[in-house]
């Protein structure tokens, strides 16, 4: 049995940041193979309206704009293989890639673009309502229409949650927060800003019980569970469910071979996508905590192509 041939490189993950290296890598001459991952097209692929994203006046559904990127990206060259890896050896180069169909990759340079997940709270009526009217991203979604003098309610307690809250109050006619507990976990600057925010009101001890509405009239309520007494509350006004309980990046593949922190995301050298292993880069979601944007993981997803390419030529 012949050995797999060794790619230049490989990229694992289908968002933008794994499609914009794709675009780079192909326009390099570097013959780059896309694994598409167990989401195909990432996040965007559960996400309506996108109107943030540079050159779409009129926004574009997520589904269609990764789409032309795939396109874009086959223009180049990528060879795409749908499956998802199970198991990567980053010991040594080439480093080596097994997939779900047990196909096995050698490649010279690797570039990690497999994203962050929202952490959900699990109840199936949000799965239902996600992009109609439930989110986990107010920075993509709280500037929607569908939002505006409406009110909203962010589930969390945390630094994110508080955050979510305030940038969502600029838009929503008041924010209610939503946590378990009768104290939040956030810092106390990040504490203070949302108790000096008069948009905002807390529902203490409580988790959500449901998410009311349909796909076609979105969010028309929110019940409420209170953790201490087991009373449920419906809120009938509510309009929009932002869930800001934090994100996990899918990095498990990568666990004791890359460097990582606290949170599992990888590590990457400042100003660059480089790991804690020469050849192999990072992109997009999975090692941003910080702005988790389609347009600034397409930027990383360039860069990293551009630094894979200059480490081949210097590799030789």
């Amino acid at each position: 049995m012949s050995s797999a041939p060794v790619e230049k490189v490989i990229i694992l993950g289908s968002g933008p940041a794994g499609l914009t290296a794709a675009i780079y890598a192909g326009r390099a001459d570097l013959s780059p193979v896309l694994i598409h991952g167990s989401v195909p097209g990432g996040q965007l692929t559960i996400t309506t309206d996108v109107e943030n994203y540079p050159g779409f006046p009129d926004g574009i559904m997520g589904p269609e704009l990764m789409e032309a990127m795939e396109k874009q990206a086959a223009r180049f060259g990528t060879r795409f293989h749908r499956s998802f890896v199970t198991n990567v050896d980053l010991s040594k180069r080439p480093f080596t890639l097994t997939d779900s169909e047990g196909q096995s990759y050698l490649c010279d340079a690797l570039i990690i673009s497999t994203g962050a997940e929202a952490r959900w709270i699990g109840i199936e009526s949000e799965q239902h309502l996600n992009g109609y009217g439930v989110s986990a991203c107010a920075t993509c979604d709280g500037p929607l229409p569908a939002f505006r003098n409406q009110h909203i309610a962010v589930i969390g307690g945390g630094d994110t949650a508080m955050e979510e809250a305030n940038f969502l109050a600029k838009f929503g006619s008041k924010v209610t927060v939503v946590h378990r507990r009768d104290a939040l976990r956030a810092s106390k600057i990040m504490q203070q800003k949302a108790f000096d925010n008069p948009k905002i009101d807390f529902a203490w001890d409580s988790a959500v019980d449901e998410i009311i509405g349909s796909r076609e009239g979105g969010v028309t309520g929110l019940r409420l569970k209170n953790l201490k007494t087991g009373e449920l509350t419906t809120h009938d006004d509510i309009r929009g469910v932002f869930v800001a309980i934090g994100h996990k990046p899918n990095t498990e593949l990568f666990a004791g071979q890359l460097e990582m922190d606290e949170n599992r995301y990888l590590v990457t050298k400042p100003g660059t996508t480089q790991t804690s292993i020469a050849g192999v880069f990072a992109a997009g979601d999975v090692q941003d905590h910080v702005y988790r944007q389609a347009v600034t993981a397409a930027g990383t997803g360039c860069m990293a192509a551009i630094e894979a390419e200059r480490f081949l030529e210097s590799a030789g």
